[in-house]
């Protein structure tokens, strides 16, 4: 057991702050390093990226050119075979909310879900899904699982 006067102190030494702005026998007086003048020397000055000091930024120099479909692109699950098998035990539904009881987050997932061809099911498990991909839909047919494929919105 141990007693109270053997306990000892486990932590960093505690580090000496600069203070700045403190006259000049402090090493950080008058200018307290920021130089004379100019932007950075005032008080409430915040470094922005791209900021050029009074020169036109180099992202407003540059054509804007192109399109980008990144903002218009609908996100889908994407679901193998093999881990549907894992997860999943005969006789259970494979849809949205059966893989939202799973664990997997499909808030931000606005096209659907796909099941895609990797693996083998051998259980007897019915699927409701919005795409299956050519050879999901193959080995789907000849392990004949029942599947509905749900229209978009």
């Amino acid at each position: 057991m141990m007693k109270l006067s053997e306990l000892t102190n486990s932590n960093r030494k505690k580090q000496k702050v600069q203070r700045v702005g403190r006259g000049p026998g402090s090493n950080r007086g008058k200018t307290c390093s920021r130089g004379h003048k100019g932007q950075k020397a005032r008080s409430g000055y915040k470094r922005r990226e791209g900021k050029e000091g009074g020169q036109l930024p180099l992202y407003q120099k540059l054509p804007c050119r192109g399109f980008s479909n990144a903002q218009f692109k609908t996100k889908v699950f994407s679901i193998n075979l093999d881990l549907i098998e894992q997860l999943f035990n005969d006789g259970e539904v494979v849809n949205v909310e059966s893989l939202t009881n799973k664990g997997f987050n499909l808030r931000r997932i606005n096209g659907g879900i796909k099941i895609l061809g990797n693996g083998e099911l051998s259980k007897k498990v019915s699927i409701e899904s919005h795409a299956i991909s050519a050879s999901a839909k193959i080995k789907l047919e000849k392990s004949q699982v029942p599947f509905t494929i749900i229209p978009k919105k």
